[in-house]
């Protein structure tokens, strides 16, 4: 049977490190699996009055919802914005995780990868990102843990990464993925 990922990524930028890793990691699933990115750039901010009938709910919302109930696991790949998720995920987080009771997320195993220009490789943004998602019940990797710094040093003018050691490491973190996956 095929399994969906969906990819979320954290970054809105056109040339983000973020897509290119996510990207790269979305070629490596074995033949049975297929990969979907998807949108989170459309996402108003999440208002609870959109749920109390005072605003009326975008339909970006219902097609995001549908889209990662769609899905059977999620791939996160994200930059670090002050040492926490960027606000563009963590709204999707929310919106995603509403009406209450009915979170799409619950029950969907999932995947962190964190990077960054700096050395310590958006080591916040995941752990940030981990809280929410033991909140959210989503079974999540825990090793290899994925703390990407200095991407500018693997992630080419082009955007491609070339870069073997890389690329191992990257494999190793859908292979692992892909064993959490099959446990669910």
């Amino acid at each position: 049977m095929t399994k969906t990922i969906g990819i979320l990524v954290g970054s809105l930028r056109k040339k983000s490190f973020s897509k290119v890793v996510g990207k790269e990691m979305s070629t490596m699933f074995p033949a049975d699996f297929t990969t979907k990115f998807i949108e989170i750039g459309d996402l108003p901010l999440f208002n609870q009055d959109f749920e109390d009938g005072d605003l009326q709910e975008p339909e970006s919302y219902q097609r995001f919802r549908q889209e990662v109930k769609n899905v059977d696991a999620i791939l996160f790949v994200t930059p670090e914005y002050n040492r926490s998720v960027p606000a563009v995920l963590k709204n999707a987080i929310d919106v995603g995780s509403r009406p209450y009771g009915k979170s799409v997320w619950n029950g969907k195993p999932a995947a962190i990868v964190s990077l960054s220009p700096g050395a310590p490789g958006a080591f916040g943004a995941n752990h940030h990102l981990r809280q929410s998602l033991v909140f959210l019940n989503m079974p999540t990797l825990q090793q290899p843990e994925a703390y990407l710094g200095n991407v500018t040093n693997f992630i080419n003018e082009d955007g491609t990464i070339t870069n073997r050691d890389t690329k191992n490491f990257l494999k190793s973190i859908v292979d692992a993925f892909v064993d959490l996956i099959q446990r669910y």
